[in-house]
């Protein structure tokens, strides 16, 4: 079964635009869970622009399912994922200023400094993912980096899904097989969709889990939560 997990940024995105607490960032997340979402995703940068380092310590509090922390691993970011302990870490490249993620790790490279912070967090008990584009030669070095898991950046495939969507995924099923190969888990996020998703999944049928925000919040606009995340959950199937 693949699980979805919510990313509440927007939300927080909204809720900081007129300073006060509505939305509730709180109150969405624990409605994401009521509503059959079997996780929640935050993405706290350092302008806390939108998930602020305090919401995530009261996430983690009044929640029942897995938190997943994603960002960038500075000291700031480290020092709040071994304060709060969620279920799962997410390492990923973001520049201070970058806008959304936009490029997996270059495995290889960074292949000492990931080993440093993935060491630290599976002493503290915290499964770890790696954000990795659909490369096999990198995923294979992220299973030397010691990672549980590895999550696809998933920018690529969304983008190309409706001109040829079997060009599109044949690279991430490429990279999926070879995470099978090396014994990783596996997670997929970033611009998947009601339009997309099944497809992917269908694809890729043994992903653990998605982690989806942006277009899931823009559709619960129209939708309502409640009817959202029954349909991305009917989409992985």
């Amino acid at each position: 079964m693949t699980k979805l997990s919510v990313n509440i940024n927007k939300v927080a995105t909204l809720r900081n635009a007129r300073g006060a607490n509505n939305p509730d960032v709180l109150s969405v997340a624990t409605d994401c869970e009521l509503f059959g979402a079997e996780g929640i995703t935050v993405h706290p940068r350092p302008d806390e622009r939108h998930i602020r380092y305090n919401d995530v310590r009261d996430v983690k509090s009044r929640i029942t399912t897995e938190l997943n922390i994603e960002g960038n691993p500075t000291d700031k970011y480290i020092d709040l994922v071994l304060e709060v302990r969620p279920t799962q870490v997410t390492l990923v490249p973001d520049a201070e200023d970058q806008l959304t993620s936009n490029h997996g790790w270059d495995t290889r490279t960074h292949r000492t400094f990931l080993t440093d912070v993935i060491g630290r967090f599976r002493e503290a008990g915290i499964r770890t993912s790696i954000f990795v584009d659909a490369d096999p030669e990198m995923v294979a070095c992220a299973k030397s980096c010691g990672t549980d898991r590895i999550e696809l950046y998933t920018e690529p495939y969304a983008s190309g899904y409706s001109a040829n969507r079997k060009q599109a995924i044949a690279p991430f099923i490429a990279a999926a097989e070879e995470a099978r190969r090396q014994g990783l888990g596996l997670n997929a996020g970033h611009d998947l969709s009601l339009v997309n998703l099944a497809y992917f999944h269908k694809c890729i049928p043994w992903l653990d889990e998605v982690s989806i925000g942006h277009a899931l919040i823009c559709d619960a606009i129209y939708m309502g939560l409640r009817d959202t995340i029954a349909m991305y959950k009917k989409c992985l199937e």
